[in-house]
């Protein structure tokens, strides 16, 4: 790659490692699954309005935005919500890496090597280690749902795939028409119209600015800038060149929150991180597709088991 185009994907990876930043911000004022609604519906309108429909069949769309865009974001915002450190969220969510191997061979009937299948246990363990580390300081829960968002990115993955766009920053675009509506339906059923009022009643205030920087961050430079640069990088090189990148990210998420938010990470979540980034690379580098023979869906290439390329990062 030349010099200019390593650039843009370190860029990329740090905007998209600062967004666990932006997301913190936003939790601070909005409720967590009306964020989600409402994040995703500033995306909508003016894809609607102005971007073409991407030519792929609808119910992998639908499957996208279900997957990636209501799933992932439901599970990392409530995680982030109850608590769980936006610096260590950004390491758990690359557990959508293996979580897409193995879902591509139980789905997809992609053939796992035994390189892939030491990946995706090393990965693993690198969960379980930080699972039961999170536990031992606070609860299961918030890192069972950050781990949810991981399955629900895994899934899209497969969704974005499918779909084999021939424009794919438009199905990343148009992924976002999805989980307004049923996420505002379960912030309203499990929120409540009280809560959402008060923080819509309170969003003009001075102490809710940085909320809304936060929002206006994660919709315009996380999704439209660094995922249109992404989805341009992958055009101009080989996957295996562009794709391990995004390996930065957690690295800029965890440094980012230790120097603003002072998060100071036990050495076995750090250790259990460590290994979770091994295994992704481990799996991802293994994962080799194989057509399944009853139909024609695989004239699309593998997933980017490692690689956000169609989608928002966080």
């Amino acid at each position: 790659m030349p010099t200019r185009h390593v650039l843009l994907a370190v860029l990329v990876a740090v905007l998209w490692g600062l967004n666990f930043l932006a997301i913190h911000a936003s939790l601070q004022h909005f409720p967590p699954i009306f964020l989600v609604a409402l994040r995703f519906a500033l995306l909508a309108v003016p894809t609607i309005l102005l971007v073409p429909r991407p030519q792929a069949p609808l119910r992998w769309l639908v499957g996208y935005g279900l997957g990636f865009g209501t799933l992932q974001f439901f599970g990392l915002y409530l995680g982030m919500a109850a608590g769980f450190p936006a610096g260590l969220a950004s390491l758990v969510l690359q557990a959508s890496a293996p979580f897409t191997v193995v879902l591509g061979v139980l789905l997809l009937r992609e053939r796992l090597s035994p390189r892939g299948a030491l990946g995706v246990l090393v990965a693993v363990a690198g969960l379980a280690v930080v699972g039961v580390t999170r536990a031992e300081a606070t609860s299961w829960l918030p890192f069972l749902l950050v781990v949810l968002g991981a399955l629900g990115w895994a899934l899209g993955n497969l969704a974005s795939r499918l779909a084999a766009p021939p424009k794919p920053l438009h199905l990343t675009l148009w992924m976002s028409v999805v989980p307004p509506l049923p996420m505002l339906a379960l912030s309203l059923a499990l929120e409540g119209p009280g809560e959402v009022w008060r923080a819509l009643a309170a969003s003009g205030s001075a102490a809710a600015v940085p909320a809304w920087v936060g929002l206006a961050y994660t919709v315009l430079l996380g999704t439209v800038v660094g995922s249109g640069i992404w989805v341009w990088l992958m055009k101009q090189h080989p996957a295996g060149v562009v794709a391990p990148f995004s390996m930065l990210v957690p690295v800029v998420g965890v440094l980012a929150a230790w120097w603003v938010l002072g998060e100071r990470p036990a050495l076995l979540e750090l250790a259990g991180g460590v290994l979770v980034v091994g295994g992704v690379l481990l799996a991802a580098r293994a994962a080799r597709p194989v057509p399944p023979a009853h139909d024609q869906l695989t004239a699309s290439p593998a997933p980017e088991v490692v690689s956000p390329a169609r989608s928002p990062r966080a």
